[in-house]
């Protein structure tokens, strides 16, 4: 039985800076070892620790695909100690991966359904991963109508913008971007922030639409609101939610909602389960 805090070795195989401000960089890493990568069986919507020597690990949402194999991705905004190090850090570069850990988004139920993605700012890693996911083409038929709703700040501060424009140009995804402001002259689409746009472009509500938010909790705070008016069941909201995750896996006991504990029991609930917990988004 694997270690829980014990992480598998792996290479950075590359570093791509994310966004104009340099503030969010995207790192391939390649598991040493071909059979951890199997062990490192994961689902869209989980998470997992990097782990840097000597300097500490963070929880981050894994924004690849299980669809893509010979590597795994994810988006690290430099915002402490440990990812100011991995900024830092170069391919060829050694360090750890530990998990996959939390839960996932509801595959199973999913499939058959419309599905409404809402993101915002640089917590769309795992939205991406559920894109790449629901588009491959094995998977593409299970799901009804896909709809995205994406927003940052400005446009610069855009993640996956080559991605972006790829599933624009299909017909079987629609990609409604926004960005709170911008001087662009040359930007063509949404202003305005995620829960405005949310209702003027997420579909009305069936028993075959579900919606999956993950951003800001100021973000989520206000989205809920405009699905209720659009007429979403509780239990058709599905959330993913962050709360002073540290060890992981519910040891530490730091990410409890009252008796939920984030890293374990989460980090996806339903708005049904989150509503018998005390209010913290």
């Amino acid at each position: 039985m694997q270690n829980p805090y014990l992480p598998y070795p792996v290479r950075i195989d590359n570093v791509t800076i994310a966004t104009e401000d340099k503030s969010l960089k995207t790192f391939k890493f390649i598991f040493l070892d071909p059979n951890d990568e199997k062990k490192f069986a994961y689902k869209a919507g989980q998470f997992a620790e990097l782990s840097v020597p000597g300097k500490g690990e963070i929880p981050i949402g894994i924004a690849s695909s299980p669809t893509e194999k010979g590597f795994v991705m994810f988006t690290v905004f430099k915002v402490g100690l440990v990812t100011a190090y991995l900024h830092n850090m170069k391919a060829g570069d050694i360090m750890g991966i530990r998990g996959p850990l939390g839960n996932s988004y509801p595959w199973d139920l999913l499939q058959g359904k419309n599905i409404v993605i809402i993101g915002g700012g640089f917590a769309f890693t795992t939205l991406r991963s559920s894109i790449v996911y629901m588009l491959d083409p094995a998977n593409r038929p299970k799901f009804k109508d896909i709809h995205v709703i994406y927003g940052a700040r400005s446009p610069g501060m855009l993640l996956y913008k080559d991605e972006l424009a790829e599933w624009e140009r299909r017909d079987d995804i629609n990609i409604h971007m926004t960005v709170d402001r911008t001087d662009d002259p040359n930007w063509k689409y949404n202003v305005g922030f995620v829960p405005t746009i949310t209702e003027k472009k997420a579909p009305s509500a069936s028993p075959d639409t579900y919606a999956i938010i993950c951003g800001p909790p100021v973000m989520i705070k206000f989205t809920q609101p405009v699905l209720e008016k659009l007429g979403y069941d509780h239990d058709h909201i599905i959330m993913s939610l962050e709360n002073r995750m540290k060890c992981g896996i519910g040891m530490c006991g730091r990410c409890n909602i009252g008796k939920e504990l984030v890293c374990k029991d989460g980090p996806v609930f339903t708005l049904s389960e989150l509503n018998r917990t005390p209010r913290e988004y």
